[in-house]
């Protein structure tokens, strides 16, 4: 993680991944260019003007060859020639161009952006409606890198890459052409000698850039030492580690230096081979073709366009490496973010008034013989064959060791995952009758580790109810112990809490989720070791937040700290996915040999 944030942002597209460029990939490519359909006659026009603008290049080397021949007025079979006029088509010709380089720059650039927009768009809209399946197998720096440096590296292509491969075609060819005209001797001298040289100079400088990012990764490594080791340094000292850390250190920047002198020493060499091969390759075409001048095959100005349409040949036979592993590079993108979109998403509303409910649950709960196992672990079944109720405002406490599958229940209420076998009902009717909207909008979790979102307070209350007036938001926190706290700060309601609440004490966030489950109203609620690392009077206060908040609503109470749910109307024991144990708090404490005496036994002993 360390070495990611030290990695210049620069690097970060040379660094995708590539792919092949088969049949399939390009295919994938044209599912995503279907973006552009939209905007398809700007960029037509985009293209056109490209187009005009490379045949407008193309003439340029001519029109000077013919101003520098006019200035032989004397040369023989031709008329004195009209400087002012070539001048005049010269200076045309780059007015033109100027005119649709900028206009297809402009139409590129707002063609890619209006496309990747949407693309981006329908990229979040697939991730935030996948099931919880989806992101259990997937880290969230992948997904993020998708949404960020893989669309990023498609839209460099629409608005850059393929214009530069198009226009760089056209200069090949067009130079090609031109050249074999202007002199048929001169051009077979240059394509003997120029394509090689291309071709090396290419192998030297892909070769120098893959050792420029090894020497960057080990210098990463370098830097995450010296910042482990600061952060760590109380460890350092404590242990007597200092020559240890010294000598990692030393170690690594030892081979930084040792991969710098590599690349300078290659770095080296191709400075060299460019002084002397391909300039040397330069001097032999000019020294030539002035041996066609002083033969009278060709005159100075035909030399001169000559030269320059090289120059435009050489430079496009020298650019479609790196765009070839450009478009290597979006092709590999592409399937990365097609992967996102071709996901089946959860089949949830997305209106702005997704939070209404279309059947209102009473709040009954029916396990019968649920049995489940995540995706990833199929071989292991968390839950086993487990069933128990709990009527509509019944409080019913899970607790058991860790393990034991208390939070997949949770999961399972919220219809994050679907049970493998048996039936899992709300209010007497299968789940699945139910949509999903039905469902999360009238059930609420408040967990153990609370995250909040980084804007204000009010924000992340309102996030419960989105469109709940301001005095409904205030008698939420008052309800959940969280108004006087929030009057102390400067900006109350619209206090910044920081990335995740950072700003926030453990106690304070849980009243801010506590008050964003009260402004839902949901008709079930579930409290996920919702005090468990809170200290004593920051638990009092919670406590006393969620007897509020429990009031006339089913609760399902998780906890390890039995002390919490003495007076559940209903305590379900699970041990290893099973149900071994149901009843009250005195009833459990009668059997001897039962799991929750054991542990109550335990917890009340330390």
């Amino acid at each position: 993680m360390a070495r990611a944030r030290l990695n210049s942002s620069n690097t970060q597209a040379e660094e995708l991944p590539k792919a092949k460029i088969t049949r399939a990939s390009l295919a994938n490519v044209f599912v995503l260019l279907s973006y552009l359909k939209p905007y398809r006659l700007k960029y037509f026009f985009g293209l056109s003007f490209l187009l005009f603008s490379g045949l407008a290049l193309l003439y340029f080397p001519k029109a000077m060859g013919e101003l520098i021949d006019a200035a032989e007025l004397t040369k023989p079979g031709t008329a004195l020639k009209n400087v002012d006029s070539i001048a005049l088509i010269l200076l045309g010709v780059l007015l033109l161009q100027a005119i649709f380089s900028f206009f297809r720059i402009v139409w590129f650039v707002e063609v890619a952006e209006k496309a990747l927009a949407d693309i981006r768009k329908d990229t979040y809209l697939k991730l935030i409606t996948l099931p919880m399946d989806f992101f259990a197998k997937r880290r969230v720096g992948e997904l993020n890198s998708r949404i960020s440096a893989d669309l990023s590296q498609i839209q460099d292509s629409i608005t850059t890459t393929v214009a530069e491969l198009l226009r760089q075609m056209i200069l090949l060819i067009g130079g090609t052409i031109a050249l074999s005209f202007v002199s048929g001797k001169l051009t077979l001298m240059m394509l003997a000698v120029f394509p090689v040289m291309v071709v090396i100079a290419v192998i030297f400088g892909r070769y120098i850039r893959k050792i420029s990012r090894l020497a960057q990764d080990q210098l990463a490594n370098s830097n995450t030492i010296v910042e482990e080791t600061l952060q760590g340094i109380a460890n350092v000292k404590a242990f007597s580690n200092e020559p240890y850390e010294a000598n990692r250190y030393k170690t690594s920047v030892n081979e930084v230096v040792k991969l710098a002198m590599r690349g300078a020493t290659f770095r080296g060499g191709f400075a060299s081979f460019i002084i002397f091969c391909l300039f040397g390759a330069i001097v032999s075409v000019v020294w030539y073709g002035v041996k066609l001048v002083q033969a009278g095959e060709i005159s100075v100005g035909d030399l001169t366009s000559f030269i320059l349409y090289a120059t435009f040949v050489g430079g496009a036979m020298g650019s479609f490496a790196d765009l070839y592993a450009n478009l290597q590079k979006t092709i590999g993108a592409t399937e990365r973010v097609l992967e996102i979109l071709k996901e089946e998403n959860e089949p949830v509303l997305l209106t702005q008034n997704a939070i209404e409910a279309e059947h209102k649950l009473n709040g009954s709960i029916d396990f019968e013989n649920v049995s489940f196992s995540y995706a990833g672990r199929k071989d292991t079944e968390v839950l086993h064959s487990i069933s128990f109720s709990a009527a509509a405002g019944e409080r019913v406490a899970i607790v058991g060791p860790s393990g034991a599958g208390k939070s997949t229940i949770a999961s399972l209420l919220l219809r994050f995952y679907e049970p493998d076998s048996g039936y899992l009902k709300f209010d007497f009717k299968d789940s699945k009758t139910y949509s999903l909207n039905d469902i999360r909008s009238q059930v609420a979790i408040v967990p153990q580790d609370v995250l909040l979102f980084g804007g204000t307070i009010s924000e992340n209350i309102l996030y419960g109810k989105i469109g709940s007036s301001n005095a409904e938001m205030m008698e939420a926190a008052r309800r959940a112990n969280a108004l006087e706290f929030i009057e102390r700060f400067p900006e109350g309601f619209e206090t910044i809490v920081g990335e995740r609440g950072i700003k926030l004490s453990g106690g304070q966030r849980q009243r801010i989720a506590i008050a964003r489950a009260l402004l839902k109203n949901p008709a079930i609620l579930i409290l996920d070791e919702a005090t468990s690392s809170l200290d004593s009077e920051s638990e009092r206060l919670v406590q006393e937040a969620l007897e509020e908040l429990m009031k006339n609503r089913t609760s399902i109470i998780i906890a390890h700290r039995l002390a919490t749910i003495r007076e559940a109307d209903k305590i379900v024991v699970l041990d290893s996915g099973k149900v071994v144990e149901i009843g009250n708090h005195e009833t459990l404490l009668q059997n001897e040999n039962g799991l929750y005496r054991y542990l109550s036994r335990l917890q009340f002993e330390v």
